[in-house]
């Protein structure tokens, strides 16, 4: 059985990227003291498919179950990873990310930050499909370790007003 450190954070729609990329490079200030190399902070648009595709490997996306998803033709594929028309749902791929990656000794990288959702689901032709009610910027991930320095990261992310879900299994 392994254990795991999950994590959540959201920040509000108001919240520009250059503000969560100043907290993130705060927190990218404190990971390099504490061991992690290298670092580094990116505030990125997921506008090509090359980018989109990166955007999968940094954080977990978000699922939209709507019974308008049902039956119906396929989703814009810049906006969705998966769709399945028999349960009405898909998952959702960001608009733009801002998020800090760091390294530890044994070259395992974890991200944390903040991923701008579609508000909505569209169809090819640009039609509102279902509403993702993900409006803000949010962040989930988790990581198979008890390091301490991974909860004092995202403690500073609650201490910052950004922490929302915290599980974890190791304690």
């Amino acid at each position: 059985m392994g254990l795991s450190f999950f994590y959540e954070f959201h920040a509000s729609a108001d919240e520009t990227p250059a503000a969560l990329e100043h907290f993130l490079k705060s927190v990218q200030h404190y990971a390099e003291s504490v061991g992690f190399k290298p670092t580094v902070v990116l505030n990125v648009l997921f506008d090509t498919k090359e980018r989109r595709e990166f955007s999968r490997r940094i954080g977990r996306s978000f699922i939209v179950q709507d019974e308008r998803l049902k039956g119906i033709a396929l989703p814009d594929s810049n906006q969705v990873w998966r769709h399945n028309p028999i349960t009405g749902d898909c998952r959702l791929i960001p608009e733009r990310g801002v998020f800090l990656v760091l390294t530890d000794e044994r070259s395992c990288e974890v991200s944390f930050g903040f991923f701008k959702f579609p508000e909505h689901v569209l169809d090819i032709n640009g039609k509102i499909l279902a509403e993702t009610n993900l409006a803000g910027w949010v962040f989930r991930d988790f990581i198979n370790s008890p390091d301490p320095r991974y909860r004092e990261i995202v403690r500073m992310f609650a201490d910052a007003g950004y922490g929302v879900g915290v599980k974890d299994e190791y304690v």
